[in-house]
Protein backbone atom coordinates (compact mmCIF):
# COMPACT_ATOMS: atom_id res chain seq x y z
CA UNK A 1 0.00 0.00 0.00
CA UNK A 2 2.83 2.31 0.87
CA UNK A 3 4.62 1.51 -2.44
CA UNK A 4 1.41 2.16 -4.39
CA UNK A 5 1.05 5.47 -2.75
CA UNK A 6 4.66 6.32 -3.27
CA UNK A 7 4.58 5.40 -6.99
CA UNK A 8 1.56 7.54 -7.70
CA UNK A 9 2.38 10.48 -9.95
CA UNK A 10 3.33 13.55 -8.03
CA UNK A 11 0.33 15.81 -7.46
CA UNK A 12 -2.17 13.24 -8.82
CA UNK A 13 -4.27 13.17 -5.68
CA UNK A 14 -4.47 16.99 -5.47
CA UNK A 15 -4.98 17.76 -9.13
CA UNK A 16 -8.76 17.63 -9.11
CA UNK A 17 -9.20 19.77 -5.99
CA UNK A 18 -6.89 22.38 -7.46
CA UNK A 19 -8.91 22.48 -10.66
CA UNK A 20 -12.10 22.77 -8.59
CA UNK A 21 -10.65 25.66 -6.61
CA UNK A 22 -9.60 27.35 -9.80
CA UNK A 23 -13.08 27.01 -11.27
CA UNK A 24 -14.65 28.22 -8.05
CA UNK A 25 -12.39 31.22 -7.77
CA UNK A 26 -12.91 31.97 -11.45
CA UNK A 27 -16.71 31.87 -11.08
CA UNK A 28 -16.56 34.15 -8.11
CA UNK A 29 -14.38 36.56 -10.02
CA UNK A 30 -16.80 36.48 -12.92
CA UNK A 31 -19.87 37.21 -10.72
CA UNK A 32 -18.15 40.00 -8.81
CA UNK A 33 -18.69 43.41 -10.39
CA UNK A 34 -16.89 46.67 -9.58
CA UNK A 35 -18.75 49.06 -7.32
CA UNK A 36 -19.19 51.66 -10.03
CA UNK A 37 -21.27 49.24 -12.12
CA UNK A 38 -23.97 49.22 -9.43
CA UNK A 39 -23.68 52.99 -9.22
CA UNK A 40 -24.50 53.24 -12.92
CA UNK A 41 -27.78 51.38 -12.33
CA UNK A 42 -28.64 53.33 -9.18
CA UNK A 43 -27.49 56.66 -10.59
CA UNK A 44 -30.83 57.88 -12.01
CA UNK A 45 -32.72 57.02 -8.82
CA UNK A 46 -30.04 58.62 -6.63
CA UNK A 47 -30.04 61.73 -8.80
CA UNK A 48 -33.82 61.95 -8.51
CA UNK A 49 -33.69 61.60 -4.72
CA UNK A 50 -30.92 64.18 -4.52
CA UNK A 51 -32.73 66.68 -6.72
CA UNK A 52 -36.28 66.22 -5.44
CA UNK A 53 -35.74 65.38 -1.76
CA UNK A 54 -32.29 66.15 -0.36
CA UNK A 55 -31.51 69.41 -2.16
CA UNK A 56 -34.88 71.06 -1.34
CA UNK A 57 -34.56 69.86 2.27
CA UNK A 58 -31.11 71.44 2.55
CA UNK A 59 -32.37 74.72 1.05
CA UNK A 60 -35.36 74.63 3.40
CA UNK A 61 -33.10 74.33 6.44
CA UNK A 62 -30.93 77.12 5.06
CA UNK A 63 -33.97 79.36 4.55
CA UNK A 64 -35.20 78.68 8.08
CA UNK A 65 -31.99 80.17 9.46
CA UNK A 66 -32.22 83.45 7.56
CA UNK A 67 -33.98 86.81 7.50
CA UNK A 68 -35.74 87.89 4.31
CA UNK A 69 -37.38 91.00 2.94
CA UNK A 70 -40.94 91.09 1.66
CA UNK A 71 -39.59 90.59 -1.86
CA UNK A 72 -37.67 87.47 -0.78
CA UNK A 73 -34.15 88.93 -0.61
CA UNK A 74 -31.95 87.43 2.10
CA UNK A 75 -31.00 90.09 4.64
CA UNK A 76 -28.78 87.97 6.87
CA UNK A 77 -28.79 85.18 9.42
CA UNK A 78 -31.55 84.85 11.97
CA UNK A 79 -30.08 82.05 14.06
CA UNK A 80 -32.81 80.28 16.01
CA UNK A 81 -35.15 83.28 16.11
CA UNK A 82 -37.45 81.86 13.43
CA UNK A 83 -37.91 78.63 15.38
CA UNK A 84 -38.72 80.58 18.52
CA UNK A 85 -41.17 82.82 16.69
CA UNK A 86 -43.04 79.87 15.18
CA UNK A 87 -43.24 77.92 18.44
CA UNK A 88 -44.47 80.98 20.34
CA UNK A 89 -46.93 82.13 17.66
CA UNK A 90 -50.28 82.85 19.37
CA UNK A 91 -52.28 81.00 16.72
CA UNK A 92 -50.16 77.82 16.70
CA UNK A 93 -52.36 75.89 19.22
CA UNK A 94 -55.46 76.57 17.11
CA UNK A 95 -53.66 75.51 13.93
CA UNK A 96 -52.45 72.26 15.53
CA UNK A 97 -55.94 71.47 16.79
CA UNK A 98 -57.41 72.14 13.36
CA UNK A 99 -54.79 69.87 11.79
CA UNK A 100 -55.63 66.98 14.11
CA UNK A 101 -59.38 67.37 13.51
CA UNK A 102 -58.86 67.67 9.74
CA UNK A 103 -56.59 64.62 9.36
CA UNK A 104 -58.43 62.32 11.78
CA UNK A 105 -61.86 63.31 10.47
CA UNK A 106 -61.04 62.88 6.78
CA UNK A 107 -59.01 59.66 7.15
CA UNK A 108 -61.46 57.95 9.52
CA UNK A 109 -64.55 58.76 7.43
CA UNK A 110 -62.75 57.85 4.22
CA UNK A 111 -61.72 54.42 5.56
CA UNK A 112 -65.22 53.58 6.79
CA UNK A 113 -67.06 54.74 3.66
CA UNK A 114 -64.50 53.18 1.32
CA UNK A 115 -64.75 49.82 3.08
CA UNK A 116 -68.50 49.81 2.51
CA UNK A 117 -68.14 50.89 -1.14
CA UNK A 118 -65.46 48.27 -1.81
CA UNK A 119 -67.66 45.52 -0.38
CA UNK A 120 -70.46 46.68 -2.67
CA UNK A 121 -68.33 47.10 -5.81
CA UNK A 122 -66.82 43.60 -5.69
CA UNK A 123 -70.29 42.13 -6.09
CA UNK A 124 -71.50 41.24 -9.56
CA UNK A 125 -74.37 43.49 -10.64
CA UNK A 126 -75.47 45.24 -13.81
CA UNK A 127 -73.74 48.56 -14.27
CA UNK A 128 -70.83 47.78 -11.96
CA UNK A 129 -68.24 48.93 -14.52
CA UNK A 130 -70.06 52.23 -14.97
CA UNK A 131 -70.14 52.83 -11.21
CA UNK A 132 -66.45 52.04 -10.93
CA UNK A 133 -65.61 54.46 -13.72
CA UNK A 134 -67.76 57.16 -12.13
CA UNK A 135 -65.93 56.67 -8.84
CA UNK A 136 -62.64 57.67 -10.46
CA UNK A 137 -63.87 61.15 -11.46
CA UNK A 138 -63.30 62.93 -8.10
CA UNK A 139 -59.80 61.45 -7.97
CA UNK A 140 -58.92 62.32 -11.57
CA UNK A 141 -60.09 65.95 -11.37
CA UNK A 142 -57.76 68.69 -10.16
CA UNK A 143 -58.05 69.40 -6.45
CA UNK A 144 -58.20 73.13 -7.10
CA UNK A 145 -61.07 72.69 -9.56
CA UNK A 146 -62.91 70.36 -7.18
CA UNK A 147 -62.44 72.74 -4.25
CA UNK A 148 -63.62 75.71 -6.31
CA UNK A 149 -66.66 73.71 -7.41
CA UNK A 150 -67.58 73.13 -3.77
CA UNK A 151 -67.10 76.85 -3.07
CA UNK A 152 -69.86 77.44 -5.60
CA UNK A 153 -72.00 74.65 -4.15
CA UNK A 154 -71.58 76.03 -0.62
CA UNK A 155 -72.21 79.66 -1.61
CA UNK A 156 -74.50 81.49 0.82
CA UNK A 157 -76.60 83.34 -1.76
CA UNK A 158 -76.46 81.26 -4.93
CA UNK A 159 -75.13 77.88 -3.85
CA UNK A 160 -76.93 74.81 -5.15
CA UNK A 161 -76.81 73.14 -1.73
CA UNK A 162 -78.72 75.95 -0.05
CA UNK A 163 -81.13 76.07 -2.96
CA UNK A 164 -81.80 72.33 -2.64
CA UNK A 165 -82.28 72.45 1.15
CA UNK A 166 -84.69 75.36 0.87
CA UNK A 167 -86.56 73.63 -1.94
CA UNK A 168 -87.03 70.60 0.33
CA UNK A 169 -88.19 72.96 3.12
CA UNK A 170 -85.45 71.69 5.41
CA UNK A 171 -84.19 75.22 6.12
CA UNK A 172 -85.82 78.62 6.00
CA UNK A 173 -82.70 80.76 5.66
CA UNK A 174 -79.44 79.97 3.79
CA UNK A 175 -76.58 78.34 5.68
CA UNK A 176 -73.16 79.98 5.59
CA UNK A 177 -71.12 76.79 5.20
CA UNK A 178 -67.82 78.59 4.68
CA UNK A 179 -68.40 81.57 6.95
CA UNK A 180 -69.88 80.05 10.11
CA UNK A 181 -67.08 79.07 12.50
CA UNK A 182 -69.00 75.97 13.56
CA UNK A 183 -69.45 74.70 9.99
CA UNK A 184 -66.22 75.58 8.17
CA UNK A 185 -64.21 72.57 9.33
CA UNK A 186 -67.07 70.14 8.72
CA UNK A 187 -67.54 71.57 5.22
CA UNK A 188 -63.83 71.13 4.47
CA UNK A 189 -63.82 67.57 5.84
CA UNK A 190 -66.73 66.67 3.54
CA UNK A 191 -64.70 67.79 0.52
CA UNK A 192 -61.61 65.99 1.78
CA UNK A 193 -63.57 62.75 2.12
CA UNK A 194 -65.10 63.21 -1.33
CA UNK A 195 -61.70 63.39 -3.07
CA UNK A 196 -60.09 60.66 -0.91
CA UNK A 197 -62.72 57.94 -1.37
CA UNK A 198 -61.80 56.84 -4.93
CA UNK A 199 -58.16 55.89 -4.23
CA UNK A 200 -59.03 54.25 -0.92
CA UNK A 201 -61.93 52.29 -2.38
CA UNK A 202 -59.83 50.92 -5.22
CA UNK A 203 -57.12 49.95 -2.73
CA UNK A 204 -59.69 47.97 -0.74
CA UNK A 205 -61.13 46.40 -3.91
CA UNK A 206 -57.66 45.12 -4.78
CA UNK A 207 -57.23 43.79 -1.26
CA UNK A 208 -60.61 42.03 -1.27
CA UNK A 209 -59.97 40.46 -4.67
CA UNK A 210 -56.68 39.07 -3.37
CA UNK A 211 -58.43 37.04 -0.64
CA UNK A 212 -58.94 33.41 -1.79
CA UNK A 213 -62.56 32.38 -2.25
CA UNK A 214 -61.89 29.02 -0.58
CA UNK A 215 -61.55 30.80 2.76
CA UNK A 216 -65.08 32.18 2.56
CA UNK A 217 -66.41 28.84 1.39
CA UNK A 218 -64.84 27.10 4.39
CA UNK A 219 -66.32 29.70 6.75
CA UNK A 220 -69.77 29.20 5.21
CA UNK A 221 -69.53 25.42 5.63
CA UNK A 222 -68.49 25.89 9.27
CA UNK A 223 -71.65 27.90 9.87
CA UNK A 224 -70.09 31.34 10.30
CA UNK A 225 -72.49 34.26 10.01
CA UNK A 226 -71.77 37.11 7.54
CA UNK A 227 -70.66 39.37 10.41
CA UNK A 228 -68.34 36.70 11.82
CA UNK A 229 -66.90 36.06 8.36
CA UNK A 230 -66.22 39.74 7.82
CA UNK A 231 -64.77 40.36 11.28
CA UNK A 232 -62.61 37.23 11.60
CA UNK A 233 -61.63 36.58 7.99
CA UNK A 234 -62.15 39.56 5.70
CA UNK A 235 -60.87 42.29 8.01
CA UNK A 236 -57.69 40.47 9.17
CA UNK A 237 -56.78 39.48 5.60
CA UNK A 238 -57.42 43.08 4.49
CA UNK A 239 -54.82 44.49 6.90
CA UNK A 240 -52.13 45.12 4.24
CA UNK A 241 -54.58 47.17 2.17
CA UNK A 242 -55.74 48.99 5.29
CA UNK A 243 -52.14 49.80 6.15
CA UNK A 244 -51.38 51.20 2.70
CA UNK A 245 -54.60 53.21 2.51
CA UNK A 246 -54.24 54.64 6.02
CA UNK A 247 -50.59 55.71 5.73
CA UNK A 248 -50.97 57.25 2.28
CA UNK A 249 -54.18 59.03 3.26
CA UNK A 250 -52.56 60.45 6.38
CA UNK A 251 -49.74 61.88 4.27
CA UNK A 252 -52.00 63.15 1.49
CA UNK A 253 -54.59 64.70 3.78
CA UNK A 254 -51.97 66.29 6.02
CA UNK A 255 -50.35 67.93 2.99
CA UNK A 256 -53.63 68.83 1.29
CA UNK A 257 -53.15 72.53 0.58
CA UNK A 258 -55.64 73.22 -2.28
CA UNK A 259 -58.78 72.11 -0.42
CA UNK A 260 -58.10 73.90 2.86
CA UNK A 261 -56.81 77.08 1.25
CA UNK A 262 -59.48 77.39 -1.45
CA UNK A 263 -62.40 76.79 0.91
CA UNK A 264 -60.93 78.93 3.70
CA UNK A 265 -59.40 81.76 1.69
CA UNK A 266 -62.18 84.23 2.47
CA UNK A 267 -61.73 83.91 6.26
CA UNK A 268 -59.16 86.18 7.93
CA UNK A 269 -56.55 84.98 10.39
CA UNK A 270 -55.70 81.35 11.17
CA UNK A 271 -58.92 80.24 12.86
CA UNK A 272 -59.59 77.43 10.35
CA UNK A 273 -56.12 76.78 8.94
CA UNK A 274 -54.01 73.65 9.17
CA UNK A 275 -50.23 73.58 9.44
CA UNK A 276 -49.79 73.45 5.66
CA UNK A 277 -51.80 76.64 5.01
CA UNK A 278 -50.36 78.21 8.16
CA UNK A 279 -46.91 77.83 6.57
CA UNK A 280 -48.07 79.53 3.36
CA UNK A 281 -49.84 82.40 5.08
CA UNK A 282 -46.80 83.18 7.23
CA UNK A 283 -44.92 84.06 4.05
CA UNK A 284 -47.58 85.69 1.88
CA UNK A 285 -50.93 86.36 3.59
CA UNK A 286 -50.30 87.31 7.23
CA UNK A 287 -48.97 90.42 8.89
CA UNK A 288 -45.61 88.69 9.38
CA UNK A 289 -44.86 88.06 5.69
CA UNK A 290 -41.76 86.23 6.87
CA UNK A 291 -40.20 83.67 4.51
CA UNK A 292 -37.85 82.46 7.24
CA UNK A 293 -40.73 81.65 9.59
CA UNK A 294 -42.55 79.94 6.75
CA UNK A 295 -39.52 77.74 6.04
CA UNK A 296 -39.30 76.90 9.72
CA UNK A 297 -42.96 75.91 9.77
CA UNK A 298 -42.24 73.70 6.75
CA UNK A 299 -39.54 71.85 8.70
CA UNK A 300 -41.95 71.34 11.59
CA UNK A 301 -44.56 70.03 9.13
CA UNK A 302 -42.10 67.48 7.75
CA UNK A 303 -41.07 66.31 11.22
CA UNK A 304 -44.68 66.16 12.39
CA UNK A 305 -45.87 63.92 9.56
CA UNK A 306 -42.86 61.63 10.04
CA UNK A 307 -43.64 61.28 13.74
CA UNK A 308 -47.34 60.61 13.07
CA UNK A 309 -46.58 57.91 10.49
CA UNK A 310 -43.96 56.24 12.71
CA UNK A 311 -46.32 56.19 15.69
CA UNK A 312 -49.12 54.78 13.54
CA UNK A 313 -46.89 52.02 12.19
CA UNK A 314 -45.75 51.08 15.69
CA UNK A 315 -49.29 51.04 17.05
CA UNK A 316 -50.69 48.75 14.36
CA UNK A 317 -47.52 46.61 14.15
CA UNK A 318 -46.94 46.96 10.40
CA UNK A 319 -44.74 43.85 10.23
CA UNK A 320 -47.69 41.65 11.12
CA UNK A 321 -49.99 43.63 8.87
CA UNK A 322 -47.83 43.03 5.80
CA UNK A 323 -46.83 39.44 6.57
Amino acid sequence: MSRALSTAPPGATGAAPRRGRARGSGSRATNHQPWYVALLWLGPALALILGVVLFPAIKLVEASMGRYSITGLRLGDAGGANYTNVLTHPDLPVVLRNTVVWVVGVVALTIVISLALAQFLIKDFRGRSLVRWALIVPWAASLVITAQLFVLLYDYNYGMLNHLLRGLHLISTPIDFLGDDQLVMASMIAVGVFVSIPFTTYTFIAGLNAIPGDVFEAARIDGASPWQTWRRITLPLLRPALLIASVLNIIYVFNSFPIVYTLNDRNPGFAHDTTITFMYKLAFKSMEKDVGMSATAGIFNMLLILVVVIVYLRVIDWRKATS
